[in-house]
């Protein structure tokens, strides 16, 4: 069990840069794993768009909405006692212009008990950060591979514009992110831009010298179906777990042992 410590709230989040103490993230879409991942430590827990490939589904992150993504942040905010909540805004909600954004962006919060929205973008999307944080709204940046934008970069790849990467992380900065995701970033580059900015930087595929790390909970655990990319360290395999505790309930069934005498009402 974690050490009992008070909320993690945006400010004690950005402080842990200057603390040098790094930062866990992981993803969450439900009640009962959002308690699991609070009460093992993690400082904040993502309700991220890829709800829509790992429990949806789909092929990409496009497909999920905002009142989909919201009835699983509500489930996620009510588990989390400690952790930073932060909710993904979901394709095309930010891109509808600030005021619209705003607007999405208000529904997260007060529908979901979350404490900070995320949204991918930097340079093009810095206007509407600027309009979201002087409304109250914390706002996470998301740079390098944007998967919301996976059909305009012709797929999931490695982001090497160190030049593009630097100008999009220093603009979500300038425009008030508390922190910024960099995602499929060299780990060269990923330490370059850490180290100009002074908000954390949450890497995913960019090498360790980020200022913390965030990973699909689905991944870690081994429950993704199908591909899961190469920077993921898997520390459990909770699928073949699942799969065999289900065979062995169906053999039981099938051969009359369960429920046993004990397990019947009385």
């Amino acid at each position: 069990m974690a050490e009992q410590i008070s909320r993690m709230t945006v400010p004690r989040f950005m402080a842990l840069k200057d603390k040098g103490r790094k930062i866990s993230m992981l993803t969450a879409y439900d009640f009962p794993f959002a308690k699991l991942l609070d009460e093992a430590g993690v400082d904040a827990v993502l309700v991220g768009d890829s709800l829509s490939m790992v429990v949806q589904g789909h092929e990409n992150t496009l497909h999920v909405t905002l009142d989909e993504i919201i009835y699983h942040a509500e489930m996620v905010g009510r588990a989390v006692e400690r952790a930073l909540v932060v909710v993904d805004m979901p394709f095309p909600t930010f891109h509808l212009g600030p005021t619209a954004a705003v607007a999405h962006a208000a529904r997260l919060l007060k529908e979901s008990r979350c404490q900070a929205v995320k949204l991918e973008g930097g340079v093009e999307q810095a206007a509407t950060i600027a309009t979201l944080v002087s409304a109250g709204i914390p706002v996470m940046g998301h740079v390098g591979l944007r998967p919301q934008t996976v059909h305009q970069m012709g797929g999931y790849k490695v982001q090497r514009d160190e030049e593009r990467l630097m100008a999009d992380a220093r603009a979500a900065e300038q425009a008030g992110a508390f922190a910024v995701v960099l995602e499929c970033i060299p780990p060269a580059i990923a330490a370059k831009v850490t180290g100009a900015l002074r908000i954390p930087t949450i890497g995913i595929g960019a090498g360790n010298e980020c200022d913390g790390q965030v990973l699909v909970l689905h991944d870690l655990v081994g429950l993704t179906a199908g591909y899961v990319p190469n920077f993921v360290r898997q520390y459990a395999d909770l699928r073949t777990t699942v799969r065999q505790a289900v065979e062995q309930y169906c053999q039981d069934v099938a051969a009359c042992v369960f429920p046993s005498e004990g397990q019947a009402a009385k």
